[in-house]
Parts: C-alpha cells; sequence; structure tokens
C-alpha cells in the first residue's frame, strides 16, 4: 500500500514539475510569440484540411498526447516505442509527403495576393458557360478531353510541359484543341484566369484500387488534383460520361447542369471582391440603363 501511494505521488510530483516548468512571465512579448505560432499552426491546418496530410496531423497530435502520457507516468517501454516511432516518422514523412510539402513551400513562397487570379462575377460566368458548352459538345460526341483549371496553387511545372498558349477560353477553342485528328488534342489544357494558357500538358497520373476501372485521362485528372488545388474536368471518349476531380476525389457521370454548378461554387474565391457600396452603385447603374 505504502508502495503504491508513493509511486502515485511520485506521478503526482512529476506532472507538477511539468507544468511548473511552463510557466511564463507573461508580456508583451510572450504574447506576440504565442500569437506568431498560433498563427502558423492555423496556417499549417487551413493548407492541410483539403490533403491526404491532415490524416497525419492527427496522428503526431495522438503521438504527442501518447509521449505526454508516457512521460508523466513514466512509462519506460512505451517511451521507447514513441521514440523510436518517432524518429522513423521524422525521415518517411518528406518522402511519403513530397506533393504537400512542395506545395507549402510554393505557397510559402508566393504570397497569396501576388498569385491568386481574381475575375469578375461576369467573367467567371462566362468561362464556366464555355466549359460547359464543350463539354456538352464532347460528351454527345464522345471526345476525349481532359481541362484543368487553376486556383490557388500554381501549376507552372505542368504548363511548361505543354504548349504554352495565349487563348481566350471559349467552346469553338475548346473543342479545336480536342479535335481528334488535332496535333494537340493528347493531354491536358491548363486554364489560368480567363486564359487558355498551355495545351497538350501532360500531368501526373495518380495509383488507384485495382476494382476500379478508370483510364489514363481520368487517373490524371486525380492526381494533379492530388498534387495541387486544381479542378480538372474528365470526359471520357468511350462513353462521353463526363468526370471531375477536386482533392483527390473524383466524381463521375454528372450532368451538365451539376458541372455547371460544381464550377461556380469551386471557383468561387477566384471572384473579385466588391465593396457593398460600389456593389450597390454598380446595381443601381444597371437598372438606370436597362430602363426605356
Amino acid at each position: 500500500m505504502e508502495s503504491m501511494t508513493s509511486r502515485v505521488l511520485g506521478t503526482v510530483d512529476r506532472a507538477n514539475y511539468f507544468f511548473s516548468s511552463l510557466k511564463l512571465n507573461f508580456g508583451f512579448t510572450v504574447f506576440f510569440d504565442v500569437l506568431i505560432v498560433a498563427i502558423i499552426f492555423y496556417w499549417i491546418y487551413l493548407f492541410l484540411r483539403e490533403t491526404r496530410a491532415i490524416r497525419i496531423l492527427y496522428g503526431f497530435i495522438i503521438l504527442i498526447l501518447a509521449m505526454f502520457i508516457a512521460r508523466i507516468f513514466n512509462l519506460i517501454l512505451l517511451n521507447f516505442i514513441l521514440k523510436y516511432l518517432t524518429t522513423a516518422l521524422v525521415v518517411a514523412i518528406p518522402i511519403v509527403f513530397q506533393p504537400e510539402l512542395r506545395r507549402a513551400l510554393e505557397k510559402l513562397g508566393r504570397p497569396r495576393f501576388w498569385t491568386e487570379i481574381s475575375l469578375s462575377h461576369d467573367e467567371l460566368a462566362k468561362i464556366v458557360d464555355e466549359i460547359h458548352d464543350a463539354c456538352k459538345v464532347f460528351s454527345s460526341q464522345r471526345v476525349g478531353a481532359l481541362i484543368v483549371i487553376q486556383r490557388r496553387s500554381g501549376l507552372r511545372e505542368y504548363i511548361d510541359s505543354g504548349v504554352e498558349l495565349e487563348a481566350k477560353v471559349t467552346a469553338v477553342i475548346l473543342s479545336s484543341i480536342f479535335f481528334p485528328k488535332s496535333p494537340l488534342h493528347d493531354g491536358a489544357v491548363i486554364i489560368v484566369g480567363g486564359e487558355i494558357v498551355s495545351a497538350s500538358s501532360i500531368l501526373p497520373v495518380a495509383e488507384v484500387e485495382p476494382g476500379r476501372n478508370l483510364g489514363t485521362r481520368h487517373r490524371a485528372a486525380i492526381g494533379i488534383s492530388q498534387v495541387s488545388d486544381a479542378v480538372a474536368i474528365a470526359v471520357s471518349e468511350e462513353t462521353g460520361s463526363i468526370s471531375i476531380a477536386v482533392g483527390g476525389d473524383l466524381e463521375r457521370r454528372i450532368t451538365g447542369e451539376r458541372l455547371k454548378s460544381r464550377l461556380q461554387r469551386l471557383l468561387r474565391t477566384n471572384i473579385k471582391e466588391e465593396s457593398s457600396l460600389f456593389a450597390w452603385f454598380k446595381r443601381r447603374k444597371k437598372r438606370e440603363e436597362e430602363k426605356p
């Protein structure tokens, strides 16, 4: 009984010592320090929440809690296992999550206000309509197509792999690019802002489960959505079905209206924000122009 009591008291002493070591003399510097760390962790969470790397973040949190408990209760064997497991993970994570880490470094090196391309509501609506009309033609005529729309992550390395263009996004131009005998019909079209910037671009091909019957075009759509936040649209030349890939997930056999609504929602972050006063004047001017 005495040994158990002394063990409990020893554990309590260790816990008290651990928490007392965390005591800080709060001041402006400490507050600023905590604020910076909180912003960094929040930025990491925002970046990871739409990627498969969010699972590893949850795993790290569980490991930290386990190490915290093992340290307080002096669990020697658990401490030993967690020590070497953490070392192995530190080595393995950069290899397994290389695309996510590359995207993070790219975002860090290119601030949002430099790289994000904004569109007005009318410009976005026109682009979505043109892509929708082109995909309907591809679907009805069973023409294979792969269209990638850049959002915040840069796609320069994939643009450079194809033939660079400077063309407006129209259904006619998209149809001419993906015409079966066109020299540019193989590969992907990449759209940045309101322009087609490249055609016949080579994309990374995702590995999928053996049971899923997916061709190279659809696996490339999944692949580019895994390594970036881009939206990829694939049209099957065998069935004429339209699919859309975002964040590594592929939604297959969607209708034209479903494609239109999904694009409007997904590309909403690229819309220029207007002040309420400016928007009010704009609506008033439009009403006056419509008056007879």
